[in-house]
């Protein structure tokens, strides 16, 4: 079972989906922001550039962490 996570707990690599959503994604950056942390993330299973967007969180929101992902 994925732990579930705040996310000021993530870091770039980091596998997660949303809870109650189904989409895994690659935590590409983790900053603070204006309402919460801000997360840049990426499709797991889409390599095409540009598909990365940004999700505000706020800093209770749990998310489950399905793991790490290589990056090179």
């Amino acid at each position: 079972m994925p732990d579930t996570v705040l996310p000021g707990d993530l870091d770039p690599g980091d596998v997660i989906a949303v809870v109650d959503a189904e989409d895994e994604l690659l935590v590409i950056a983790v900053r603070l922001g204006s309402g919460g942390f801000v997360l840049t993330v990426a499709p797991l299973d889409n390599g095409r550039p540009g598909a990365e967007r940004q999700l505000v969180l706020t800093a209770g929101t749990p998310v489950r962490k399905h793991g790490r992902a290589r990056v090179w």
